[in-house]
């Protein structure tokens, strides 16, 4: 019998839940940002701003940003005059 997890409101075959959170992620890429606009009522944007503010990039610094969605952290980061580079296992995030 193989083993299953929770996604959404329903369980679903372990081996088949990464593929399917994928293609969540590829589904809203285009909207991710404006989604957790929504979803924050744009308080992740002062977040992001409150967490780049500690991190203190220097200008030069070399920064990698792992799961960087759209890069709007790395964006930030590079106003500082960082050198950012982002990845993300979602290639239509990084688009």
């Amino acid at each position: 019998m193989s083993e299953t997890v929770s996604f959404g409101y329903r369980d679903v075959d372990a081996s088949e839940k990464a593929g399917m959170v994928r293609s969540v992620f590829s589904g809203v890429a285009s909207r991710y940002d404006l989604m957790n606009d929504a979803m924050s009522g744009g308080m992740h944007r002062l977040w992001k701003d409150q967490f780049v503010r500690r991190v203190k990039p220097r200008k030069d610094e070399a920064i990698l940003d792992m799961a960087g969605g759209t890069g709007d952290i790395a964006f930030r980061m590079h106003k500082y005059g960082a050198r950012v580079t982002v990845s993300d296992i979602n290639p239509e995030m990084l688009a």
